[in-house]
């Protein structure tokens, strides 16, 4: 019987004392800066350390040090955050937030709204690091900001900038197993009254056989192909903007990234997929006005061409159009108001018909922050207009008090909703038009510590979520079709630590979650699927000079593969090593040892995941 828990965490152990001899220089990821700016808490700007939703920002300089190849493995692990994957590299993964469906998770990549239309979810494989500056995590709803998906949390993600004045390059080429390679480059200058930026990458493997295939109904991938599934991802970013005298700016964005994913399959085992996101936004801000006004435009286009071999099967392309208009007032002494309106309109494109291919939803929000004292407030309010299921009110409330000695309380409480996917309601052979929107109630009670090198927090929650829509596959075509459950409820607790040890940066997040269905069938109180209730994520990094060390070290409890947890998929524990060597400020060699106990799990029945892996690359960034 194999234990992966105590031969990951072995292996910190030995290397900490390694880690922990004298070096020169600190790494910075041990105490997380507390004056970062957070903007999606509350579509404001604010320091992280007023939020009062539990929040993570992860920065271009922490990214780079992961050495992460994608966002599922930058994100897994972290404070409330569990994922799934169907066999490596570029495959469909879901990320859950504290126990909620993976498509309740809002994305938006540069304030766009990413998530696609037919599936719910966003192509999370397909967004490349390489492109990323920022990463902004909430967790717990804010549907009272955003409307619908926004139920389990968001996630905002930043395309890389322009960066400080001047003029900014920088490349990256590396290669490693399974045939694994990468490039990528970019630049951009930024002046008193303007700034660009081009960005380029591409990124492929020769992957792994994703799936172990099976002929039993509604198991693996209905097909037996025991060959290598590759990815390929090619991806450009342009960025600009102009001051327009002293109080307007123009700022534009656009982010394209093709790929190509090979996948096991009877009907179809291959992909081209496309995600582009646009985006202008205007702002007027006067120095000395209490108002700034933001007008955005935007458009998100997902889409999949679907292939057996070279055959053509399907397309579906689905486009999101946006326009949004904000206005920030700022009241006497630390108090702000927000006032905005949002408008979205989906369209879907297919060569499978779907009897309705269109919506549109417009939504008014208010959102308010203040602090009196050692007391902060925050209060939102949203409705929102769907014209297929008519008005949803949300709300959300937020109360933190700054106790001393740098501790601090909050407590929120807050609603949401999320209408059901275009797949949902009208994909042929598994309609279900009858489905109603999912809504829910969430509470978070948080304390948390910083100080000299330090910082800490616990928060516990509990969400309940009325008409979760899950798949069931009824007798006696047991096709696929969406269905209301009656209730579920999630709860649980989280607790991330961030300290400087002797020289280490040490990071560590622990997250319990157990959601649970409630309804009153077959499958009450089952554990919802392909979540595990328990995971954790501990980094050790250490500077020796030019040296970087690193370990990561990243675990989940077991989790069911189905709503009747008859399929338990085990628990799993691997550890990645890194090493960074720079011999010249403008250079730096980067070494990664991936699942170094070559540990074989699953997070999704019948897909393998890889084993151990190695990556070498070469980076350059001249000094200003």
């Amino acid at each position: 019987m194999r234990h992966p828990f105590p031969a990951a965490v072995a292996a910190s152990i030995l290397l900490f004392p390694l880690l922990a001899l004298p070096a020169g220089a600190r790494a910075d990821g041990g105490a997380t800066d507390l004056d970062t700016v957070l903007v999606t808490g509350s579509r404001s700007q604010e320091r992280l350390a007023d939020s009062l939703v539990p929040a993570e920002v992860i920065e271009r300089d922490e990214i780079e040090r992961s050495q992460a190849r994608d966002l599922i493995e930058l994100l897994g692990g972290r404070a409330g955050i569990d994922v799934g994957n169907t066999g490596g590299r570029g495959k469909l993964s879901s990320l859950y937030i504290r126990g909620t469906e993976s498509d309740h998770v809002l994305v938006l990549v540069d304030g766009v709204k990413m998530n696609s239309a037919t599936a719910g979810m966003p192509a999370f494989q397909d967004l490349p690091l390489a492109q990323i500056e920022r990463i902004e995590i909430i967790r717990g709803p804010r549907s009272s900001l955003y409307g619908s998906e926004a139920i389990g949390g968001v996630i905002q993600v930043f395309t890389r900038g322009g960066g400080a004045p001047g003029l900014s390059r920088h490349a990256q080429a590396g290669a490693g197993s399974h045939g694994a390679r990468e490039a990528s480059a970019g630049f951009g200058y930024r002046g008193q009254r303007g700034w660009f930026g081009v960005d380029g990458a591409y990124d492929s493997t020769d992957g792994i056989n994703a799936c172990r295939g099976s002929g039993a109904l509604f198991q693996g991938c209905f097909a037996d192909e025991p060959d290598d599934d590759g990815y390929r991802n090619t991806s450009i970013t342009l960025r600009g903007g102009l001051q327009l005298g002293e109080a307007v700016t123009f700022d534009g964005r656009f982010l394209q990234a093709d790929g190509e994913n090979e996948f096991d399959g009877s009907w179809t085992n291959r992909s081209r997929v496309r995600q582009r996101i646009a985006g202008a936004r205007l702002l007027h801000a006067p120095a000395q006005g209490r108002v700034a006004t933001t007008l955005a435009l935007s458009r998100s286009v997902d889409r999949s061409d679907d292939f057996h071999d070279d055959e053509p099967r399907a397309s579906f392309q689905t486009r999101r159009d946006s326009v949004s208009l904000q206005a920030d007032v700022r009241l006497a002494g630390a108090h702000l108001l927000s006032l905005g309106v949002d408008h979205l309109e989906d369209r879907v494109d297919s060569t499978t018909a779907y009897a309705v291919s269109g919506r549109a939803n417009t939504g008014v929000f208010a959102a308010y922050g203040g602090r009196v004292g050692r007391q902060r407030v925050q209060a939102s309010l949203r409705h929102d207009d769907n014209e297929q299921f008519g008005s949803h009110v949300t709300g959300g409330l937020g109360w933190g008090l700054d106790a001393g000695n740098g501790l601090r309380l909050t407590a929120s409480l807050g609603t949401g909703f999320k209408a059901p996917t275009f797949n949902d309601l009208y994909y042929p052979g598994s309609e279900s038009p009858g489905l109603r929107p999912e809504e829910s109630v969430s509470l978070n009670l948080g304390l948390a510590r910083s100080g000299a090198g330090h910082h800490w927090s616990l928060d516990v929650f509990e969400s309940r979520i009325d008409d979760l829509i899950v798949f069931v596959y009824p007798p006696p075509d047991y096709r696929g079709v969406g269905s209301n459950v009656d209730q579920a409820r999630v709860r649980g607790a989280e607790f991330s630590f961030g300290t400087t040890l002797a020289g280490t940066d040490v990071s560590v997040a622990l997250s319990h979650a157990d959601p649970r269905d409630r309804s009153h069938g077959a499958n009450h109180d089952r554990v919802l699927a392909r979540r595990a209730r328990n995971t954790g994520r501990i980094e050790l990094d250490r500077t020796f000079g030019p040296l970087r060390a690193g370990i990561t070290v990243k675990g989940a409890g077991a989790r069911y593969d189905d709503p009747a947890n008859t399929v338990r998929l085990g628990g799993y524990a691997t550890a990645d090593l890194r090493l960074e060597y720079s011999p010249h400020p403008d250079w730096t060699l980067l070494a990664r040892a991936s699942n170094v106990f070559d540990r074989a799990y699953e997070t999704v029945a019948w897909y393998f995941q890889p084993g151990r892996e190695y990556h070498l690359a070469l980076r350059w960034r001249p000094a200003r």
